[in-house]
């Protein structure tokens, strides 16, 4: 029988190109896995490595890659944004914006919290940002 599992895992190493010692360990990094039954591994990763190629062709198919001939990631944040099956990787896969952008995003938020606590500056800053 152990000769059977050698060969199967053996076989099971070439189905899958993930290496399954690193999925074991972020399998492992779980607090409710005590132990990994080696055919949950093996699922596993092929489970992922399928729908990470699913996800790359899909981008690839939707985004303005195949214009380049390429996939970016520009493809894989509007495929997360976009469409409804990947949204749970919207926050994984976040839109690139300028560091300005960002920092003026902040600046916002600042002020909206500020606006909350004082109606009556909040109203001019809101004028202004109109202007």
């Amino acid at each position: 029988a152990e000769m059977a599992a050698a060969r199967l895992s053996g076989t099971e190493n070439r189905l899958v190109s993930l290496p399954l010692s690193r999925i074991r360990v972020i399998m492992k990094s779980s607090p409710e896995v005590s132990s990994i039954n080696q055919d949950a591994l093996f699922l596993t990763a092929k489970a992922t490595e399928l729908f990470v190629q699913y996800l790359a062709t899909y981008s690839y198919k939707h985004g303005r890659g195949k214009e380049k001939n390429a996939l970016t990631y520009t493809d894989l944040s509007h495929t997360a944004e976009e469409c409804e099956t990947f949204q749970f990787l919207a926050d994984i896969l976040p839109k690139k914006i300028l560091a300005s952008k960002y920092l003026k995003m902040l600046e916002k938020e600042k002020r909206d919290g500020e606006v909350r606590e004082d109606h009556d500056e909040g109203e001019e800053e809101e004028d202004e940002d109109e202007a």
